[in-house]
């Protein structure tokens, strides 16, 4: 960072901290003068009674449309009329009434909030009981914004795929040939599901999941499936070529997803690649341990930033590095160290890691494909029941790859569904076809 950056970074930052300042002083200056108020002879209700004023709208605001016993109870025990009358006549309880608002509060609020509704009942002091009930009170607030959130989200994500949709259809009304890139997408994932797939290096020794695989699903002898043919097109477009244009048109909004996603599936078989190649050399004793297998993904996973850019030369850290942690661990557990040749083959193995064609690259590649077309087909958590060989280790990290890549294209679907099931009808002929119409994947 510049200099000049560094100055505005740090002017930011005091600023913020004297915001922060500036709004405690006035909030605790605020306090002071309630207590001020309450302790006069006689007492100063004004403050008082803007904050029960502020507290009743606050808790009507919490009610839900049926709750119309608890909304009486309310408007009654904290009605403005007879609180001001009350303050005329120096007669107004606030610390009662705040015990009234508690319990109240005991009622509408979410369990979580439990325990400190009741610690609030401890309280003597009106101002500090006052003072904690707002705290809570905002807390209880964004409580009742997270609920409303979750209660619309399935109208919200209803009226997304419909707008999406109906936005799509005006566009495709003004250009009848918006669809002719998706579908040269489709008819290319159909083709591909039709010819022999090639010997794969790991099939013997991959597992396979619970119920059909994608493998058994797409096996040639088989007739084509709408949904299979759109699993498989999706699965292409983590191999999209950036220099192709030709992107489906129903898939541009999300082309930038797609491309973290490659990214991230990249980084994936690389982390999995070193891991599996440095386990040969290292054996169970090390392996056995969790907390250097993470170690090891943090510092695999933290060189491969600049992978893109520099390629050769990030692989060569992740080897350097790598292989000097094994041999210090090893030595650190009293364990014979690497020798000299098994570092150097060690280090030349995790370099060729890099090169597409190498074997365990090129496996790994494979088996993470395999498994996100399982997620696609049987859903994230049957997909990681028995992983292929050499991805145990990062189990956690492909099951975020396949929840996103999952996520997306479910989302994707419910969009453009309809359009992909006219298009897969003309690709695959009655006889062939196992479904009538694209269903979720």
């Amino acid at each position: 960072m510049t200099p000049k950056g560094l100055l505005g970074a740090f002017s930011t930052a005091v600023n913020l901290i004297l915001e922060g300042k500036v709004k405690e002083t006035v909030h605790n200056a605020f306090w002071d003068h309630l207590k001020e108020q309450l302790s006069a002879t006689p007492p100063d209700f004004s403050c008082a009674l803007e904050l029960l004023k502020e507290i009743k709208e606050i808790l009507l605001s919490l009610l839900l449309p049926r709750q119309n016993r608890l909304r009486t109870e309310i408007e009654e025990a904290l009605d403005t009329d007879l609180l001001k009358q009350e303050a005329e006549h120096g007669a107004l309880k606030v610390l009662y009434l705040s015990k009234h608002v508690l319990n109240m509060m005991a009622l509408l609020c979410a369990p979580v909030r439990d325990e400190a509704v009741q610690k609030l009942e401890n309280i003597t002091d009106p101002v500090w009981l006052l003072r904690g009930i707002f705290q809570v009170l905002g807390l209880m607030k964004m409580d009742m914004v997270n609920y409303t959130i979750q209660s619309l989200q399935p109208h919200l994500q209803e009226h997304s795929i419909q707008y999406e949709r109906a936005k799509f259809q005006e566009l495709l009304n003004k250009q009848p040939s918006l669809l002719n890139h998706t579908t040269k997408w489709l008819t290319q994932a159909a083709a591909d599901l039709t010819m022999s797939p090639p010997t794969s290096p790991d099939t013997s020794d991959s597992s396979s999941l619970a119920g059909p695989s994608p493998n058994e699903a797409t096996n040639n002898s088989e007739p084509l499936s709408p949904t299979m043919v759109l699993c498989q097109g999706f699965l292409n477009l983590l191999l999209w070529d950036p220099e192709n244009e030709e992107f489906p048109e129903t898939l541009l909004m999300d082309r930038t997803r797609l491309q973290e996603l490659k990214s991230q599936l990249h980084q994936l078989t690389i982390m999995a690649s070193v891991l599996l190649v440095a386990s040969s050399f290292s054996g169970s004793v090390l392996f056995g341990s969790p907390q250097f297998v993470d170690k090891l993904k943090r510092i695999t996973k933290s060189l491969l930033e600049d992978f893109h850019s520099r390629p050769e030369e990030a692989i060569l850290t992740v080897s350097e590095q790598v292989s000097q942690e094994i041999h210090q661990s090893l030595k650190n557990m009293g364990l014979v160290a690497l020798s000299s040749d098994n570092t150097a083959s060690l280090m030349g193995q995790l370099q060729n890691i890099a090169k597409k064609e190498n074997c365990v690259h090129s496996v790994i590649d494979q088996r993470i494909r395999l498994f996100l077309k399982c997620c696609l087909v049987l859903g994230v958590q049957r997909s990681l029941l028995d992983l292929p060989g050499g991805l145990t280790l990062i189990e956690a990290e492909l099951a975020e790859l396949g929840q996103k890549f999952v996520n997306l294209t479910h989302h994707n679907q419910q969009v453009f569904g309809p359009y992909y099931t006219e298009i897969l009808e003309t690709l695959i002929s009655p006889a062939q076809a196992l479904e009538t119409k694209v269903e979720s994947v």
